[in-house]
């Protein structure tokens, strides 16, 4: 028996749900990636973005396999998908305007790409929730005279229903998309200004080790690729690792020798016995260390210990000292 072509109705189905499924995963996609190169040592955050890695990949999959003809578990599939981009897009923006579990998102590339996909996923697996289902489906019950039965919900939604759902989602569309452009634009472009420094630099016992802080008590990390004289983070790296920014004189009084270096837009970040200084966008309160021995955006962060290099070299790690 031949398999009847789809009608333009099926088409459109099937373009729906490659389109929801690959916005999915392309979402899911770029949380991994962000996952991996710095969020994963972020208290609470790390773990809610594995589990939107892992969800959305579900959902994208579960969209494109399951069937059209399988009506209740196909809408059910694209209803839940674009509730969750819907969900993780409020996640996004609340981490931005007020932040989430003691975490305040920065403006980056990956986020604002995945804020976008989100709208669209959101609308486009909605209308796939929505719309008619296949011919074939919807034709197949048949009346005791012989007649094709009108097609019941889920088969076909009452045209009230699908208009006012179709006309609920198109608002949230055009409402998210407003909401994200506004948050976007009000965010940072770079750390809190709990991250960056205009005062003296300072020590605190973390972890029973004497480290360098900022001002407000912000652990400082140095990078591995860096040299004495230049800085190899910046873009999205240092809106996760904000540079210190200040003057020489902000580490009067420590063991070590404070100069600075000056970066591309002409900031001059400040730089501890030759280690241009950060913080890490993970630390959410003054005496946590959480960017420590993390190899992400290209490179080993280590906290800065109070002590010069030269004394440190001193305690058998050669002349490298604690920086490796």
């Amino acid at each position: 028996m031949e398999t009847p072509a789809p009608s333009a109705r099926g088409w459109l189905q099937i373009i729906l749900r490659g389109a929801g499924a690959g916005l999915l995963i392309a979402t899911a996609s770029i949380h991994l990636d962000l996952y991996v190169t710095g969020y994963r040592t972020i208290p609470t955050i790390g773990w809610l973005f594995l589990l939107q890695v892992i969800a959305a990949f579900a959902l994208g999959l579960a969209v494109l396999v399951i069937p059209s003809r399988l009506v209740i578990p196909s809408r059910l599939a694209a209803a839940a998908g674009a509730g969750f981009a819907l969900a993780t897009l409020g996640g996004y923006l609340l981490s931005i305007w007020i932040g989430l579990f003691g975490f305040k998102e920065v403006r980056t590339t990956a986020g604002i790409a995945a804020g976008v996909i989100e709208v669209v996923a959101f609308v486009v697996l909605a209308a796939l929730a929505l719309a008619p289902a296949p011919q074939a489906r919807a034709a197949k019950t048949l009346a005791a005279d012989g007649r094709a039965a009108p097609a019941g919900f889920p088969d076909r939604i009452p045209t009230p229903i699908a208009r006012t759902a179709g006309l609920t989602t198109a608002v949230l569309g055009v409402a998210a998309v407003v909401l994200l452009g506004v948050a976007v634009g009000n965010a940072a472009g770079s750390a809190p200004a709990a991250s960056t420094t205009d005062t003296a630099l300072k020590t605190m016992s973390i972890g029973g080790k004497t480290v360098l802080t900022n001002g407000k008590g912000f652990t400082l990390y140095s990078f591995a690729p860096d040299t004495p004289t230049t800085s190899k983070c910046y873009g999205t790296c240092a809106a996760y690792w904000p540079p210190v920014i200040g003057t020489s004189a902000a580490g009067a009084g420590l063991p070590g020798k404070t100069t600075t270096i000056k970066r591309t837009d002409g900031s001059l970040q400040l730089t501890y016995d030759g280690h241009p200084l950060y913080t890490y966008i993970g630390d959410s309160a003054p005496g946590q260390a959480s960017g420590n021995n993390v190899n992400l955006n290209g490179g080993l962060w280590l906290e800065v210990p109070a002590a010069s290099t030269a004394e440190s070299a001193g305690g058998g790690r050669g002349g490298h000292g604690p920086f490796g």
